[in-house]
């Protein structure tokens, strides 16, 4: 295997070098974009060596006029089959299946004609497959906002945009880098909220005997926790294999991360609820500094009359929902599941979801 190249590198350089001219011979002068956004680690920035196994190789999207592309996008495809280099930089162009579930594909040396990864489609196509709805002629809506997991958001304003000769992705992108003031409000809500929901769970789990149903609560706080953080700093959270390399990046992580660690390493209730009283009160620091609301006291306190350490979050999203300019946003129940990964696969559209 050649030196390891960042995926979105040597994607660009694969439209660069090698897609671009060929490109220019099959349609002279078409206008045109050209990108790499969608899933792949490589999208995200997190790739390494190992990603090179399965579903990592050169490629991109290339993005034609919807008119360009019914006329143009079967030769251009042909000629790219024919004419792409076997290997770019080391790493073989023709992408295989492997006959294992789920069509996975990888990088195979081939003498005949490249089965390549160069998607040639028209962006409100492009989008409409991907999120449900197409930022390029509508404006997005509450629904479309909601709707859509964070993943899908993280991979669409993720990634690189190589040429924009269309002018279309640059725009789309910006507008769906990040939510509109009350939607981000409600949306940092509905996390307070759920984490409320189960704050008194963790000792009382504890208190019966139940330290695995204990451990397990934990962790989901702290899921929780982390992907508030994340969305505290105006970041998508990734799904659960990226999600730790996400809040690594924050600029809480350096903080929490031992915190959250001892208390998912705690064999004991009271260790897990010491351990996850110090993170809530630093997470609510953190939201006291943003300024977004008037400030919440960020002290732990007993849950009523149980001796169990709570933050009671929901006063945060209170206080975030007092906040909310428009009605109707602010009328929405806190019920948003923004991840939607049902046993770890990504809803995408079309595809069933489920709320916590």
């Amino acid at each position: 295997m050649p030196t390891f190249i960042p995926g979105l590198e040597l994607c660009r350089r694969f439209y660069t070098e090698a897609v671009r001219p060929l490109l220019e011979e099959a349609a002279p002068g078409i206008p045109h974009s050209a990108a790499r956004l969608g899933s792949g680690s490589e999208v995200l920035g997190f790739d390494t060596a190992r990603s090179a196994d399965h579903e990592w190789d050169p490629r991109l999207q290339l993005f034609l006029r919807s008119g360009d592309v019914s006329r143009h996008a079967d030769r251009i495809t042909h000629l790219l089959a024919e004419r792409l280099p076997k290997t770019f930089h080391g790493y073989p162009t023709h992408f295989a299946p492997t006959g294992e579930a789920n069509d996975i594909r990888v990088m195979r040396h081939t003498d005949g004609p490249v089965h390549h990864r160069v998607e040639v489609t028209h962006a409100s196509a492009w989008f409409t497959a991907t999120l449900g709805f197409d930022p390029t002629t509508t404006p997005i809506t509450p629904t479309d906002w909601l709707a859509t997991p964070t993943q899908l958001l993280a991979e669409v304003t993720g990634g690189a945009v190589f040429h924009d000769g269309l002018d279309v992705l640059t725009p789309a992108r910006t507008a769906l880098r990040w939510y509109p003031h009350d939607l981000w409000l409600h949306v940092l809500a509905c996390l307070w909220q759920r984490l409320s929901q189960e704050e008194a769970f963790v000792g009382r789990c504890g208190e019966v005997g139940d330290e695995l149903g204990s451990a397990v609560v934990t962790a989901r706080q702290v899921r929780d926790l982390m992907r508030l953080c994340l969305l505290m700093d105006r970041r998508y959270p990734p799904y659960s294999k990226w999600l730790g390399s996400a809040f690594a990046r924050t600029p809480a992580g350096a903080r929490l991360t031992p915190t959250l660690t001892a208390a998912l390493a705690a064999t004991d209730w009271h260790t897990r609820e010491q351990h996850l009283a110090a993170a809530y009160e630093t997470v609510a620091d953190l939201h006291n500094g943003l300024g977004l609301t008037d400030r919440v006291d960020p002290a732990t306190r007993p849950y009523h009359s149980r001796p169990f350490r709570v933050l009671r979050a929901e006063r945060f999203a209170e206080a975030l929902v007092s906040r909310i300019s428009e009605a109707a946003i602010r009328e929405l129940p806190l019920v948003a599941d923004l991840e939607r990964e049902p046993l770890g696969t990504r809803a995408r559209p079309g595809h069933c979801t489920y709320t916590e």
